[in-house]
């Protein structure tokens, strides 16, 4: 009976699968380091890792490197310490700061794990090798269910119409005034209206095509506008975005909607263009304009400068609860898969408290009359 023979399996991400064997570089720490990413990259990939997600760990590591001005292997704990005193002082947010220190954590894993060979290899060049510098005493933890930032409240009913009435007053002006802008403040105002009815994130809402729309059997009123569906969701770390369908709740909404796609996106011109906001260079509108002209609003009606357009999808939740809507059927609506995270985006008024708590204790007090 013969020797099976047996293959070694080259690992995606190995160092020999992308340094260069047998040649000499001018800067060998520089090509060393680049070629430590390309394979983690490439390591990333191999595991079906979306590709913006690689990107933006490689990019959180560059911004490490950049910072210790150290290579990988001369990293040690007390660098850690410093970077995260630095985005601390710089405002990030705890989350935020978790989630670059894992990247880098992943990459120091990536590196030190024996089957890809970069130990050896930095042992053999400079005389040193990565170790693992994250540990429990320099890591920020995730101490609360959510990590939200207190200041993505809800809009008051009263803020929010003065908020639209603010967009619509801005179309008005530059239609009075004949001036070219007036197109893309109907556009914008339309797209604010658009993330509130139906509480989206901004990149949801950026992202919408015509066709995203259809009409729901079920609620005719709202003609073809009744359902939509939102394809580029929040996506798990990794993951591709997630889809899902939100049923429209407001008759209003369906209205602006119908007057928007029917009667005047048709200005920009955008011939076969499916997408729902273009501008008037021919592309999306991006998630960094939606901020801004959310702010230059807000600002000019000398609003709480703490909101932002993602207050509105707050206020969604917020809004359909004190409404009686099922709060498993706002879940559904935001696309949580938890119920604790919905209720982080909800902040009733003590009248619909004061109404609720009437309601529940009302089969307790037989005869006697709760006024809410």
């Amino acid at each position: 009976m013969g020797q099976r023979r047996m293959e070694v399996v080259e690992l995606a991400g190995s160092a020999s699968s992308v340094l260069a064997t047998g040649v000499s570089f001018l800067q060998p720490e520089d090509a060393v380091f680049e070629s430590m990413l390309d394979g983690w990259a490439a390591q990333q990939h191999s595991r079906l890792l979306a590709t913006t997600t690689v990107e933006n760990r490689v990019l959180t590591v560059r911004r490490f490197f950049a910072f210790t001005n150290e290579f990988p292997w001369s990293w040690t704990p007390s660098d850690v310490e410093e970077w995260t005193s630095f985005l601390v002082s710089n405002g990030m947010a705890h989350s935020t700061i978790r989630h670059y220190q894992t990247c880098v954590s992943l990459f120091v894993d990536f590196l030190c794990d024996s089957r890809y060979g970069w130990v050896e290899i930095c042992e053999q060049r400079f005389g040193d090798h990565p170790a693992q510098i994250f540990n429990e005493w320099n890591t920020a933890v995730h101490r609360a269910d959510s990590e939200a930032r207190p200041e993505n409240r809800p809009l008051s009913r009263e803020e929010l119409q003065v908020f639209f009435d603010h967009c619509d007053e801005r179309v008005e002006r530059a239609e009075r005034l004949g001036r070219k802008g007036w197109l893309a403040a109907y556009r914008d105002a339309v797209m604010f209206k658009t993330i509130y009815a139906w509480g989206l994130r901004r990149r949801e809402a950026a992202m919408l095509d015509v066709s995203d729309f259809a009409p729901n059997a079920k609620a005719p009123q709202f003609g073809p506008y009744g359902v939509l569906n939102v394809r580029y969701g929040k996506a798990s770390r990794g993951s591709p975005p997630r889809q899902r369908t939100v049923l429209t709740v407001m008759r209003w909404s369906a209205d602006v909607m119908g007057d928007w796609i029917r009667d005047v996106r048709p200005a920009y011109q955008a011939g076969q263009s499916a997408m729902l906001w273009p501008t008037e260079r021919g592309g999306r509108v991006s998630c960094s304009s939606i901020d801004d002209r959310f702010a230059q609003y807000r600002d000019e009606l000398g609003l709480d400068p703490v909101l932002g357009p993602h207050c509105l999808r707050h206020s969604y939740a917020s809004h359909l609860l004190e409404d009686g809507f099922d709060q498993l059927f706002v879940q559904q609506q935001l696309g949580h898969r938890w119920g604790s995270t919905t209720a982080t985006y909800t902040t009733v008024g003590s009248d619909y408290m004061q109404k609720t708590l009437a309601r529940a204790l009302r089969p307790a007090f037989e005869g006697q009359l709760i006024e809410a």
